[in-house]
């Protein structure tokens, strides 16, 4: 069965930081790319970058362009999402995801960004 399971996140003031972790089980997490994902309240789920596999090639959207950093960590099975500078536009809840997770998400964890 594929879990994934978010945490890392909570309330920060306008330019502060988190680092958020997506540890996944049930399927071969170094052979696929790990994204992250955002929903801000009444808005389309974004993509907000991706990793591919072992060789660590990123894409992340302009938005959050040298101020996220996504990792991977392949013997932990984890993905991770440093994010700096952080603007009240950034809240949201944040998932991972893959296409090995064969269409299934996790709960997320809630990103609230504000004074």
């Amino acid at each position: 069965q594929v879990q994934l399971v978010e945490s890392g996140g909570g309330r920060v003031q306008p330019g502060g930081s988190l680092r958020l972790s997506c540890t996944a089980s049930g399927f071969t997490f170094g052979t696929y790319a790990m994204s992250w994902y955002r929903q801000a309240p009444g808005k389309e789920r974004e993509l907000v970058a991706i990793i591919f596999t072992a060789g660590g090639s990123t894409n992340y959207a302009d938005s959050v362009k040298g101020r996220f950093t996504i990792s991977r960590d392949n013997a932990k099975n984890t993905v991770y999402l440093q994010m700096n500078s952080l603007k009240p536009e950034d809240t949201a809840v944040y998932y991972c995801n893959s296409k090995g997770s064969s269409g299934y998400w996790g709960q997320g964890t809630q990103v609230t960004v504000s004074s």
